[in-house]
């Protein structure tokens, strides 16, 4: 039986290309952030603009090695923790967190989905180290989650989230203060965005519609750089 169609993140379309907003977008931000810190670690350090950059390759483990199978970093924060998740051999999506030491660590959100498209996608890391994202259940229905740095995570959805099929809470962004913003659809397939604080209250915006067409085309695999 096919799933159907998810609707968070963009009008109704294949999942992978919801899936492709969020990585282009962050992907983006992440290569602006990994800059800004290694001139300010070249400084530091006493190295001029003359040298070479390093690469470092990692890959999380359970990784799968198929087309759009792989690593996918997408947030990296002041102390140079990276968080994002990977895509198993059965295109199910799981967290992970990869300290400057180069030390990975996996974890996967309670009640997530273990199918295709499913799973832990973590999005934003702030500088304490807490990181916001969303997951996906077996019934293609979104929730939010935050993880703080000893690895204890809370789940949470707006009330006015629908709990239908490409309905729910997902999360955009989270900052130093632990503020958490994000889109929520209701059961009407209305987009909202929200505001949720430290202490988990709500403050509900107006209708948002999220457009990332513009941003450069991802590949059809996965593998991490730094």
């Amino acid at each position: 039986m096919m799933k159907p169609t998810r609707m968070l993140f963009g009008l109704k379309r294949d999942p992978r290309s919801i899936e492709r907003r969020i990585v282009r977008t962050s992907v983006s931000c992440l290569c602006l952030l990994f800059a800004a810190g290694t001139v300010a670690q070249q400084e530091a350090a006493g190295i001029g603009h003359s040298s070479k950059p390093t690469f470092i390759t990692f890959e999380a483990r359970g990784a799968g090695k198929g087309m759009r199978q792989g690593t996918v970093p997408l947030s990296i924060n002041a102390a140079g923790t990276i968080a994002g998740y990977y895509i198993d051999a059965n295109s199910a999506r799981h967290g992970f967190v990869r300290a400057a030491t180069g030390k990975i660590t996996t974890f996967n959100v309670s009640g997530a989905g273990t199918g295709s498209n499913e799973g832990t996608f973590p999005i934003r890391i702030n500088s304490l180290g807490v990181i916001a994202g969303y997951y996906v259940d077996g019934s293609n229905v979104y929730h939010g989650f935050e993880r703080v740095a000893t690895g204890k995570i809370t789940k949470f959805n707006v009330s006015r989230a629908g709990t239908g099929a490409g309905q729910g809470t997902g999360i955009l962004s989270i900052n130093a203060a632990g503020e958490i913003a994000g889109t929520y659809i209701d059961a009407s397939n209305v987009y909202q965005g929200f505001v949720r604080d430290a202490k988990g209250n709500y403050a509900r915006s107006a209708q948002v519609c999220l457009d990332f067409a513009v941003l450069p085309r991802i590949p059809n695999s996965f593998h991490a750089t730094l």
